[in-house]
This record gives C-alpha cells, sequence and structure tokens, in this order.
C-alpha cells in the first residue's frame, strides 16, 4: 500500500509541477508586463476577492469532508450510495456557489472598500471592475475542485492537478496578445476575462473523465441521504475554518495595501514561489495518503498503527524535500526571483525587495507543509473540527503580528516602509510553527505520537547548508553582473546536486 500511494503521490507532484511551472511562467509574464504598479496590485486585489468561493468551497473543503465519505463508500462496495453523494454534492456546490457569484457582482464596492482599503481613485474603480469580471470564473474553479474530489477517490491523480496547466496558459496568453499593444488598466481588464475563459476550459477538461466514473449520478440535493447529511456535518466546521483563513488573507490583503503601493504586487510574487514546494510535495503526499487514510480508518483503536506508519513515512519525505527548499529561499533566493521575474517592469530592486519578503515566509516553511499532512490525518479520522481550531489560533497569531511588524512596528523605528512586506510574511512563518506544535501534540492524543525525527532533520538541514554554502562560493566567482538566468542555470543546479549527492552518502532513504 505505501508503493502505492508512493505512485499516486509522484502522480500528483508531477501534476502539479506542471501546473506550477506554467503558473511561474505567467507570473513572470505578468511581472515583465505590471512589475509593482499601480494595475498589478489592483489585479491580484480583485483575483482575492473572488477567490474567496473557490478557498471556501473548493478542494480544501472538499478533501476534508467529500473524499473521506465517498471514498469510505466505495471501499465499502456501496457505489450506488457514492454515485448518489457525487451528484447532491455537485447540486449542492454549483447552486451556493451561483448565488454568492450573483452577490459577489453586485457587493464588489463595498467588498473592495473592506479588504483594499488603502486604495483610492482610479486604482480602487479599476480593483471593482476587476473583481465583478473574475466572480463567475471563480465559482467554475469550485466545480473543478468537485472533479478532483471524484478523481482522486478513484485514484485518477494526475489529471486534476495538471489541469491547471490550461488556465495558466490562457492568462499567459492573454497577456501576450495584448501586452504589447495595451495600456496596463486596459491589459488587467483583459487578464481578468481570460482568467474566467481558462477556469472554463479547466472544469471541462475533466468532465469527460468523471462523468463515466458516476454514470447514473443524479443531480439532486438528495436530503435524506445519511451519506450526503455526513458530509454537510463534516463541511460546516471546515467551511467556517476556510472562513476564517480567507479572513485571515484578506487581513493580509488590507495590511499590505496600508504598507507602500506596490507592497501586494510584492508579497504576491512571493507567495508564488512560496507555495511550489508547499504545493509539490506537502499536497501531493497529503492529497495521495488522504484516499488510502479513509479507506482503512474505520475503529480508530485498530487502525491507529496503520496511521502512525503512514504518517511517518509521509512527514520524512516531506521534509527532505521542503529543507533544501528553505535554505535556497533563506541563502539563494536572489537568484531564484530574479530568473523568475527579473524583465521588463520588474527591476534588480524589486527582486531584492521579493526576496526579502520571501525570507519572512520560508520561516514558516517546514511547518505548514507538516501541518498539512497532520490535517489530512485528522480528515482521515472524520475529525475535520480540530484542525479548524487550531488554523483560527494560527490565524489569529498572524494577523495581530502582522499589524505589529508591518504597519506599527517600521512606523515607531522610522525604517523603510517596505520592509513592512518582510513583517506580514515573518509573521505569518511564526503562527505557522504555533499550528504545527498544536497539530502535533492533538494527534497524539488520538493515535499516539508521531513526530518528526530529529536527528533526521538536522541532517537534512546539514546536507542543505553544505550545498548553499558551495553555492555561495560558486557565485563569488563571478565576475560582473550575468544575467539572471545565467546566474540561476549556472548555480542552483549545483546546490541541488550537491544535496541529493549528500543524501545518498549518508543512506538517506526518501532519496528519490
Amino acid at each position: 500500500m505505501t508503493e502505492r500511494t508512493g505512485k499516486s503521490a509522484f502522480l500528483v507532484a508531477a501534476g502539479i509541477f506542471l501546473s506550477r511551472i506554467t503558473g511561474l511562467v505567467r507570473e513572470s509574464v505578468f511581472a515583465h508586463f505590471f512589475g509593482t504598479s499601480i494595475s498589478g496590485d489592483a489585479f491580484n486585489a480583485a483575483f482575492r476577492i473572488p477567490n474567496l468561493l473557490q478557498n471556501l468551497f473548493g478542494e480544501g473543503v472538499l478533501s476534508a469532508s467529500f473524499i473521506p465519505e465517498y471514498a469510505g463508500l466505495r471501499a465499502r462496495g456501496q457505489h450506488e450510495e457514492a454515485t448518489r453523494l457525487a451528484g447532491a454534492v455537485f447540486a449542492l456546490l454549483s447552486s451556493v456557489a451561483a448565488v454568492l457569484v450573483l452577490l459577489g457582482i453586485l457587493a464588489a464596492p463595498l467588498l473592495v472598500s473592506v479588504i483594499a482599503a488603502g486604495f483610492t481613485g482610479e486604482k480602487r474603480e479599476l480593483t471593482i471592475q476587476l473583481t465583478r469580471i473574475l466572480f463567475p470564473g471563480a465559482a467554475l474553479l469550485v466545480l473543478s475542485a468537485w472533479c478532483l474530489g471524484i478523481l482522486n477517490s478513484h485514484r485518477r491523480f494526475f489529471l486534476p492537478y495538471v489541469a491547471p496547466v490550461i488556465w495558466n496558459a490562457a492568462l499567459i496568453a492573454t497577456l501576450l496578445v495584448y501586452g504589447a499593444t495595451s495600456s496596463q488598466p486596459h491589459l488587467a481588464v483583459y487578464l481578468a476575462w481570460g482568467s474566467v475563459v481558462g477556469s472554463a476550459l479547466q472544469f471541462g477538461v475533466q468532465l469527460p473523465v468523471v462523468i463515466p466514473l458516476i454514470k447514473g449520478a443524479r443531480l439532486t440535493f438528495a436530503r435524506g441521504s445519511e451519506s450526503v447529511q455526513r458530509v454537510v456535518r463534516n463541511f460546516v466546521p471546515v467551511f467556517v475554518g476556510r472562513g476564517v483563513v480567507q479572513i485571515s488573507a484578506y487581513f493580509d490583503t488590507l495590511i499590505a495595501s496600508l504598507v507602500v503601493s506596490g507592497a501586494l504586487a510584492a508579497v504576491v510574487y512571493a507567495q508564488i514561489l512560496y507555495l511550489l514546494p508547499i504545493s509539490l510535495f506537502a499536497m501531493s503526499v497529503s492529497a495521495a495518503e488522504l484516499p488510502a487514510m479513509s479507506s482503512v480508518a474505520g475503529d480508530l483503536g485498530e487502525t491507529a498503527a496503520h496511521l502512525r506508519m503512514r504518517l511517518r513515512t509521509g512527514l520524512r519525505r516531506i521534509a527532505f524535500f521542503v529543507v533544501p527548499s528553505a535554505v535556497a529561499f533563506l541563502f539563494l533566493g536572489d537568484i531564484v526571483v530574479g530568473a523568475i521575474y527579473q524583465r521588463g517592469e520588474f527591476t534588480r530592486a524589486d527582486t531584492i525587495w521579493v526576496w526579502q519578503i520571501l525570507i519572512g515566509s520560508s520561516i514558516g516553511l517546514l511547518a505548514f507543509t507538516l501541518s498539512r499532512l497532520y490535517a489530512s490525518t485528522f480528515y482521515a479520522t472524520r475529525d475535520t473540527r480540530t484542525p479548524v481550531r487550531y488554523a483560527i489560533i494560527r490565524i489569529a497569531i498572524s494577523v495581530i503580528l502582522g499589524l505589529i511588524l508591518a504597519v506599527y512596528l517600521p512606523r515607531a523605528l522610522d525604517i523603510d516602509r517596505r520592509l513592512g512586506a518582510v513583517g506580514l510574511t515573518l509573521a505569518g512563518g511564526i503562527a505557522g510553527w504555533v499550528e504545527y506544535a498544536l497539530l502535533r501534540r492533538g494527534l497524539a492524543k488520538r493515535i499516539g505520537h508521531v513526530p518528526v525525527e530529529l536527528r533526521h532533520l538536522i541532517k537534512l538541514i546539514a546536507l542543505a547548508a553544505v550545498a548553499a554554502a558551495a553555492a555561495g562560493w560558486l557565485r563569488a566567482l563571478f565576475i560582473g553582473d550575468p544575467a539572471p538566468m545565467v546566474l540561476a542555470l549556472a548555480i542552483l543546479p549545483v546546490y541541488g546536486a550537491i544535496y541529493l549527492v549528500g543524501a545518498w552518502a549518508l543512506g538517506v532513504s526518501e532519496l528519490p
């Protein structure tokens, strides 16, 4: 079974890798045309507002509430009930999403005033216009997440995670077609429409595979179904938790809008890079493990040992890849940022700023990735409430610290206000470690203690540090100011090779 989920994790990682690589290309092209401009801020703020739908009803909520129930029914041979559940969940999601899209379009001015209070004049008006355009696309991404839940439960992992490549391609095409001939505000509008088209394509490409898997499903609410009722009951606490997370994300947007102009765009650029290892490694392992854990997690007393084994293996696998990612962001982040973004409107000064922001995020990278697997283990045991409580604590700490470090401290110390964006991400990293500690302790009470092995972690950190030192020495040999991509191609492969060779020499079992 471990070998099977290892293959599943690879398929998830492969799909995510392709989608994230195209996402990096998208952001690189976006940075070329927008840099840290007013229009770039407006688009990023507008995108976050309707993205509420995807985050509240999308992959995370369905993974916690729908996949354990649907996978459990299929494991017990109750295929007809599983099909009925799939149709009911689609009917519920599409109905709620349609209502929220209409409300979001009508309330766009109010939402922008609350979430991006620092935006005024033309910047605010552009953000309102973009928000209204983007709302329907977010609803389509919710339905795409429903496809992901069905496909994952049937062990079809690659397609749902590679489907966002189509969405990214639609945005890239829009930027390339209209970028050279349009002003930045007009280009932002074209890009919003391109996002809606891409969302429709992302949903549509999965349907031909999903429909045969749920043949005979009816789009009814099926309120009398016990499985539907259980999904709804499990959905509510995760929905509340996601709502709190969204409030936190909007607080981040609000705080960034109060720092300096361009801070929101800079934070988003850093987050794109920060989320790459989270998506590739934490999401791939968690997505592959959740259906497998859910299929065996009946009587918790009988399955605790099995869950501990799966959790321990998953934690080691995640740490093996995330530790060098965090170290690279800390010490070689300017090389990474420069290679991805530094061209056109995005200057060397912007590269340094985004790297500083990325350092703040990197502090909590390992904690956040490990927490994803701990939370998935809770979901597999049908406990959706405990991770929500801990997420609320993390968010409260992040918001309070964010306000202090991003807004009040730079003003009190009379330092560069741009450093406030660094304080914002640093606050999130500190809060991530608090959540990790709470999840680890809470799960230990349910299935027994499963820590990340300290000796293993120290070994990985030492390997990454040696690789970073070697890469830094190699960098010092470069004379002049080589192009960012040239520098990245010369140094980053060396960093990765030294880490992997060191892991092989020390017999690290997670080496692919």
